[in-house]
């Protein structure tokens, strides 16, 4: 079995809460969460996860902008983003598909389906072991 790292990035603790105990429910996912910020940054080049799940409305440093730097740092550059949004609007996910986001997952979120919703949104861009 093959361990599938995802950073999750939100900065409501019950929301991360409740997607770590979703993609729990997968047993080869590993998740660490973050409140977001430039630490995010720093956790996903120190941690080098295979994906990351982040918010789109954070304070200080928003979705869009995190993914900028996550894309701006040769660690991070090629890490697939996936947002989780209430943003989820066709026009809203057009955009952040533009920006580079491997997808977009709408909030209210089954967390029974989640781990699933990650995986076609990411694995295809995973590499090879």
């Amino acid at each position: 079995m093959n361990a599938y790292r995802i950073l999750h990035i939100d900065d409501d603790p019950d929301i991360r809460e409740i997607v770590k105990y979703s993609l729990a429910l997968d047993p080869e996912i590993i998740v660490k969460s973050s409140d977001g910020g430039m630490a995010a940054v720093e956790e996903a080049a120190s941690w080098s996860p295979d994906a990351i799940l982040m918010d789109v409305m954070m304070p200080v440093i928003d979705g869009p902008q995190l993914l900028s730097h996550l894309r701006d740092d040769e660690r991070t550059a090629c890490i697939p983003v996936v947002f989780l949004t209430a943003r989820a609007q066709s026009r809203e996910v057009a955009h952040f598909m533009s920006l580079g986001a491997a997808g977009v997952l709408a909030k209210p979120f089954d967390p029974l389906t989640l781990a699933k919703s990650v995986r076609a949104c990411t694995e295809i861009q995973r590499p090879l072991a």
